[in-house]
């Protein structure tokens, strides 16, 4: 485990679009607020571009992902939102340079693919958070989700409790392990690839959007049948927004999550915001941290170094 240096007031942190191109008018607002915390921001040259649903080929996201990396006036990389297209870059990711260079890196949703395949590849620890041209720059941003940059700056152990938001004991239980995982789609896309998903002794961290309880139903099975539920030593199931049935006979998205919970048969809770809301608690991923049912509270290990 490689844990980032943490952030100073006055250092430079980098901006890029890995996936889908971000509301630039949310951007700019974003970028904004990380000057308001005292950081410097440079952002990355194919950052308004948009190829399709991208933004921009895969060699320009890659090429302002590995320059953030390998400048060293870069403290910290934070994305500016998901979509889609993270997966593939992957395997032409430099990993012995990130290694090499570690730092800050933070976002949620498509980003999940990078937080896996840089994880598993060099160790370092990444953070799962709200970015700035999908969350931070709307105006309606809960200041809970502003405050999560918070753990960049100082050590802070994350203990949720339903003090935050009212928790749902699904199968009982005490686990310790690492935290990882992230959006369920794309942690499933993972599957049968060089960067497939690591659960073993593992916390996993569930959440999605827009899918259907039988498309949520689908991939939970596949990581069962892949044997990850069985590995992970807990789950945590964050936010699913808007995943409901459109038309016609459905379970219900609780019918689905608690049917693939019990066959894991590992320590559950549901109710975290983590994900796709707002606001967005956020959290490091790779680091040590405990789940108890019985006291519906989940403890997360500081994911910055000194």
């Amino acid at each position: 485990m490689i844990k980032p240096k943490r952030l100073q007031p006055g250092e430079m942190v980098g901006v890029i679009a890995p996936a889908s191109p971000p509301n630039q008018e949310y951007l700019e607002r974003g970028i904004g607020f990380l000057q308001g915390l005292g950081l410097k921001v440079k952002v990355g040259k194919h950052v308004a571009k948009a190829y399709g649903y991208l933004a921009g080929t895969d060699d320009e996201r890659l090429e302002d992902l590995h320059e953030m990396f390998n400048n060293p006036e870069i403290k910290a990389i934070i994305c500016a939102c998901g979509g889609y297209g993270t997966g593939r870059i992957a395997s032409n990711i430099n990993y012995e340079m990130i290694k090499a260079n570690p730092k800050i890196l933070w976002g949620y949703s498509d980003i999940t693919f990078l937080h896996t395949a840089i994880r598993q590849e060099t160790g370092l620890v990444t953070f799962h958070g709200p970015m700035l041209g999908s969350d931070i720059g709307k105006e309606d941003t809960h200041p809970l989700s502003k405050e999560g940059f918070n753990q960049l700056f100082e050590p802070i152990n994350l203990t949720y409790t339903e003090e935050i938001s009212r928790l749902e004991t699904l199968v009982e239980g005490v686990a310790s392990g690492p935290l990882v995982g992230g959006n369920l789609s794309l942690l499933v896309s993972t599957l049968g690839s060089r960067h497939e998903l690591d659960t073993k002794d593992k916390i996993l961290l569930i959440e999605d959007i827009g899918e259907e309880p039988r498309a949520v139903d689908r991939m939970l099975n596949q990581l069962y049948m892949s044997g990850k539920l069985d590995e992970a030593c807990g789950i945590l199931i964050g936010d699913f927004f808007d995943c409901l049935p459109k038309k016609g006979l459905s379970l219900s998205l609780e019918e689905v999550i608690m049917h693939y919970a019990r066959l894991a048969s590992k320590p559950s809770i549901k109710g975290f915001l983590m994900g796709h809301c707002n606001p967005h608690v956020s959290v490091p991923f790779g680091v040590p941290a405990t789940i108890n049912t019985f006291e519906k509270k989940l403890v997360v290990e500081s994911g910055i170094g000194y």
